[in-house]
């Protein structure tokens, strides 16, 4: 694998390394701060071990689907999470997006929403459904400069994610010319195939770093919390301080305060609590959340 060494005020060096073999299963993944021994030069025909992975900050994890019990850590110690979706063609895929914030707020990231295709759709539904929370978003299409975006990744880390088809590759060369990711194409039925294969890591040329990660077909949640799945929808988590001891707040649940949350506001609201009772229900987690 490829690590960087950041050199004494010159370039960082790219040093090849294997992992130690006293660190286990401990695996190394995209973002990881790791020390190294042996030749640390990055000169040709030249090996480095890493023999101490330091602790994260942050870790981006998923799992293979919501029944699946070993997690996998995607990328660590980046410090936001930016949701790429297109507003039309594909439509968005809502529960999607839903598990993404689910995902950043267990992981300790930052969730941006980055809105592409807007030259052929207006963004305004969606920015709707999100409107109570402290969640930004970029709207962002091939006609218009890409300024507002890169003042929210400048001298940040920050890893994207999306689903097939939105133009996540497309933005992610715009964003480094030279990065060279493949482009796919979007089916007749509004579904694109996967073009990433493997997350890289990326300089911008005005400051901070991005993670391209591979297209995601889904984002499995078991290792989430209750706790997790309502926390990260801070409207949601208030209302339910109100819930009586021991609420799941599955529709089940007698008493549960997020039903008149949802009754007295907007169409939207009750949406989005179906759609998270649909995750409390999806990762088996409607136990006690308080």
């Amino acid at each position: 694998m490829t690590v960087r060494v950041e050199g004494a005020g010159g370039a960082p060096a790219e040093v090849t390394a294997m992992r130690a073999r006293e660190l286990g299963k401990h695996g190394v993944v995209v973002g990881d701060r790791v020390r190294l021994v042996g030749d640390t030069t990055g000169r040709p025909d030249t090996l480095a071990r890493i023999v101490v992975i330091e602790d994260r900050t942050t870790s981006l994890r998923r799992t293979a689907d919501d029944t699946d019990p070993t997690e996998r850590v995607v990328v660590a110690n980046a410090e936001q999470l930016v949701v790429v979706t297109s507003v039309t063609d594909p439509d968005p895929a809502l529960g999607f997006l839903d598990r993404c914030l689910v995902a950043a707020y267990a992981g300790g990231l930052e969730p941006l929403f980055c809105l592409t295709k807007t030259d052929l759709a207006s963004p305004q539904t969606l920015l709707d459904r999100y409107a109570g929370l402290d969640v930004g978003a970029v709207p962002v299409s091939r006609e218009t400069p890409l300024d507002p975006l890169l003042e929210r990744l400048t001298d940040r880390t920050s890893v994207f994610v999306g689903q097939s088809g939105v133009g996540k590759s497309t933005l992610v060369n715009r964003l480094v010319p030279d990065a060279d990711r493949a482009i796919g194409v979007v089916s007749k039925i509004g579904k694109g195939r996967h073009t990433s294969s493997s997350a890289v890591l990326f300089d911008l040329p005005g400051g901070g770093t991005i993670v391209d990660t591979p297209g995601i077909r889904s984002l499995g949640l078991a290792h989430v919390t209750a706790d997790d799945v309502v926390g990260a929808f801070e409207d949601l988590a208030e209302a339910a301080v109100d819930c009586p001891p021991g609420c799941g707040h599955s529709a089940d649940d007698p008493d549960c305060a997020l039903d008149a949350w949802a009754a007295g506001g907007p169409p939207g609201r009750a949406e989005r609590l179906a759609s998270v009772r649909r995750l409390l229900d999806a990762v088996g987690q409607t136990g006690p959340t308080h």
